[in-house]
């Protein structure tokens, strides 16, 4: 079953997990997808830690001391969160020593609700760093227009940095822009380059899930005709965009200075409507240099009956850009769509971090001592 793993590893896709949890360390679990499914580099995000706390005991002890010393709530969830992060750092180290730096990567989000505000992110990207102090730690910043300045302040300080919750060209255009300056302030202030790493994550299924609404209320034919393949299109134009960017001057002098590049991530690549295939996110977007961070549903799927025929994304950029036309045609507006993409999703976030919060009061009231909720 890992056949289909490796052969995707081979094509130049390192495969990340979607997931993390105290019993999935504690259990060896992590340690053992990274030996049997090629696993190099696990993401996380507020819901899934909001579902790893709902669950089993793994945390009770933690709690209960947390509670004893009558810690707030936020300060609570750094120190469980973060707990997490730096075992599956260490988990994931030999990774990392073995690519020489390049994957063993595990990602920890800024608090979400901090997205519209530069300030307050690069204050929590410094403290997260300072806390898990992990060198194969990604600290995680949206790519809202408030967090563009923020994430060329982080990496400018040496802080490595996962782009999360890009879904335009645009944007992810702006992004490679970020990446660059903060690069090229690391250089001015003497920093070794090479041990800054980056990746942008462009987010597939939501794409092709609002789009496909669209389309839907359009109700004609050929609006049918175009339903979930538009995920895809756009992921294959923004890495059309990466190696536009990566083969400029700016970039050239950069890796000259011993930078490594910003890799594309496919994220949001588990399937969200029940009639497509499962692998779709992955099959379809295969190409050199990429990150695919899959929920473990997918990577097992990819095991078991994934297609990995080599190279699906670079020969399609005229069909990708053929289809996004012919969404405009039909009258479904991509700039709308993605502003909608991008407002949902720290809203999404910023729900889930609050359900943390809120769990995490629940067990430290009932283990004997919470002073507030904090949120």
């Amino acid at each position: 079953m890992t056949e289909n793993l490796r052969k995707l590893s081979d094509e130049g896709v390192s495969i990340w997990l979607d997931d993390i949890s105290r019993e999935r360390l504690r259990t060896g679990n992590l340690e053992q997808l990274v030996k049997e499914r090629h696993v190099v580099g696990v993401t996380s995000n507020p819901t899934i830690f909001a579902k790893a706390l709902s669950k089993g005991s793994a945390y009770d002890d933690q709690v209960r001391d947390l509670a004893v010393r009558g810690v707030d709530v936020e300060e609570a969830v750094r120190a469980i969160t973060t707990y997490d992060i730096r075992w599956g750092c260490d988990v994931l180290r030999p990774v990392h020593d073995r690519t020489e730096g390049l994957d063993g990567r595990v990602s920890i989000e800024v608090d979400p609700r901090l997205a519209r505000d530069r300030e307050r992110t690069v204050a929590e990207a410094r403290a997260l760093w300072w806390m898990v102090d992990r060198p194969n730690l990604f600290i995680k910043i949206p790519a809202t227009v408030e967090g563009l300045p923020a994430i060329s302040q982080a990496l400018s300080e040496g802080i490595s940095v996962n782009v999360t919750l890009i879904f335009s060209l645009e944007r992810y255009g702006q992004v490679i822009d970020a990446f660059f300056e903060g690069l090229e302030r690391a250089r001015e202030n003497g920093r070794d380059l090479s041990k800054i790493s980056s990746v942008a994550s462009f987010f597939v299924s939501r794409v092709d899930t609002e789009i496909d609404k669209r389309l839907d209320k359009v109700g004609s034919e050929e609006a049918a005709g175009l339903r979930s393949k538009a995920g895809v299109a756009n992921a294959r134009l923004a890495y059309a965009l990466y190696e536009e960017r990566t083969a400029s001057d700016r970039w050239k002098a950069l890796k000259d200075a011993g930078a490594r590049p910003q890799r594309p991530l496919w994220a949001s690549t588990g399937v969200k409507d029940p009639d497509l295939p499962d692998t779709l996110y992955v099959d379809q977007l295969i190409a050199p240099g990429t990150v695919n961070t899959m929920p473990e549903a997918t990577l097992e799927a990819t095991a078991d009956h994934g297609e990995v025929p080599g190279d699906t994304v670079r020969a399609s950029y005229d069909q990708a850009r053929a289809h996004m036309n012919a969404l405009k045609q039909v009258g479904v507006d991509y700039d709308d769509v993605v502003r909608v993409l991008e407002d949902e999703g720290v809203q999404k976030f910023e729900t889930s971090w609050n359900e943390l919060l809120d769990t995490v009061a629940g067990e430290l009231r009932d283990k004997g001592g919470a002073k507030g909720s904090g949120a």
